[in-house]
């Protein structure tokens, strides 16, 4: 038996190639869009892919599981659990086989069976993987968003970011029994989960990429609960806030994402083509450095560094139904390939094109000025606070904010901005700041693009304001001042 992680970190998501060595066949689990990955495995490893499955309905990226269907022609393997509200709507369309409790199917000599394991979603599976030729009983289980290396999967998604009432306690006490009957299999049973550290699905996954049942069950602070209400409790306390795009990507995945087919490189844009895409309401994503995006930017751009989190973000503050061109360092072919590629793994298709920082001299070729990042000092910032001439915005996850912020500070997770963004009063100029100045200024330049203005960024954010000296508060607080926006309503 041959097994392969395949690991993205700008979604922290893990999928896995499982194959035979002496039949050649091959499945892939969890994939995302990017089918390359498992494309080139297989022909390294001289593997057919002839399966693909995987654990549920993700909610935080594109499943490609469609895409390698099409691409291969192998057979689709999807839950059938979860009842009527949970089903995949293109399963019968796909041909798919669909799995339930107990149910198992063969790779070669691989044997993959299906637990139901409900919380996290309805329809949650848990794959066991016995390698037949040399065992009787399952060496592995891929978890999914069940049980992660330190943590479990988180049951509230459902309601939080789908929007899904009382779904979210139900869910816990769900995934209770569902880790409580896990629990029983052998401490041997190695862990291979769906995401690591840095994923929205939990609240402290660890970064090591495989565990045990036997560790977990020691070590694990979701494993160690004997009573249910207190389990509930504590998995739903202090999750992180989930991504506004969450339940776009949930209905995609439910409903079957479009197939794009072969790769196409994103086209190279003209000038031309630029204002008639500005002028037609597309959008302009300037994915330069952030040091780039701060000295001059096209006015009216969102800005998203081509780093890590580069889809995560874009999927939070970009609309689903625009035309988008990126403004990149260069136009190298492997950069807008990648840039490309980050925009479809969170379902945004309509990547119209690319340019260069040509861009910046067309605009000022018209005799238009290049909007800068103003920086506000700290101490300037907390005087003009004093006299009421600004409102101070916090871009980070409200667990964050509660732990440690500016006293009068906003709390506007950058996940959820621009469904958010009615929540925040208009009288003043706004003032933003997060940890270290990532999200801050990611944050900015959607506030800007989606007409809120002026908005300033904090110099050196957080670390700069307490190392000045300057007073933070922690908690939601009782004053009003310092309540945060959540939902459409104040945080007391």
């Amino acid at each position: 038996m041959y097994i392969e992680r395949v690991y993205d970190r700008g979604l922290a998501q893990a999928s896995y190639v499982v194959g035979c060595g002496a039949s050649g066949e091959a499945v892939v689990v969890d994939p995302i869009r990017d089918i390359e990955p498992y494309l080139e495995i297989a022909r390294r490893e001289g593997f057919e892919l002839t399966h693909v499955t995987e654990t549920h309905i993700h909610a935080d990226y594109v499943s490609g599981a469609r895409e390698l269907v099409a691409r291969t022609g192998a057979r689709l393997y999807l839950s059938g659990e979860g009842g009527p509200d949970w089903q995949y709507a293109f399963a019968e369309e796909a041909d798919a086989v669909l799995l339930y409790d107990g149910d198992s199917f063969e790779v070669g000599n691989v044997r993959i069976e299906a637990l139901h394991t409900p919380g996290h979603t309805p329809e949650h599976l848990v794959f066991l993987v016995t390698d037949t030729v040399a065992a009787d009983e399952p060496m592995g289980a891929f978890t999914g968003d069940f049980l992660f290396v330190g943590d479990a999967g988180r049951p509230d998604l459902l309601e939080k970011a789908a929007h899904l009432t009382d779904t979210m306690v139900a869910g816990a006490r769900q995934l209770f029994h569902s880790l409580e009957a896990f629990k029983k299999l052998s401490d041997h049973l190695q862990i291979w989960p769906g995401h690591g550290a840095g994923s929205a699905c939990g609240k402290s996954l660890g970064a090591v990429p495989t565990s045990t049942l036997g560790y977990e069950k020691r070590f694990n602070w979701a494993l160690q609960y004997e009573d249910e209400d207190a389990f509930v409790s504590g998995i739903l306390e202090g999750q992180p806030e989930p991504p506004m795009y969450f339940a776009e990507m949930k209905r995609m995945n439910r409903d079957g994402p479009p197939i794009l087919g072969d790769p196409v490189p994103p086209r190279t844009l003209t000038a031309s083509a630029l204002e008639d895409l500005r002028a037609s309401g597309g959008i302009l994503v300037d994915a330069r450095p952030r040091a780039d995006f701060e000295r001059g930017h096209i006015p009216g751009s969102f800005t998203i560094p081509l780093d890590g989190s580069f889809a995560t973000w874009a999927g939070s503050v970009l609309p689903f139904d625009k035309p988008i061109a990126l403004v990149l360092p260069d136009t190298d072919p492997e950069r807008s390939r990648r840039a490309a590629r980050h925009l479809e793994v969170v379902g945004l298709d309509h990547l119209e094109g690319v340019v260069g920082p040509e861009a910046l001299e067309w605009w000022t070729a018209k005799g238009k000025n290049l909007e800068v990042v103003q920086n506000v000092p700290p101490k300037q910032l907390e005087e003009q606070l004093q006299r009421g001439e600004a409102r101070v915005v916090d871009i980070r996850n409200s667990s964050e904010w509660e732990a440690k912020h500016i006293p009068g500070s906003l709390n506007l997770p950058l996940g959820r901005l621009p469904e958010r963004l009615p929540d925040l009063p208009g009288d003043l100029p706004l003032v933003v700041y997060c940890g270290t100045g990532a999200r801050a200024l990611v944050g900015l330049g959607a506030l800007r693009a989606y007409g809120r203005d002026p908005v300033l960024h904090l110099e050196g954010d957080l670390g700069a304001w307490t190392g000045e000296g300057l007073p933070v508060v922690s908690g939601t607080g009782s004053d009003e001042a310092t309540r945060a926006v959540s939902g459409g309503e104040a945080r007391g």
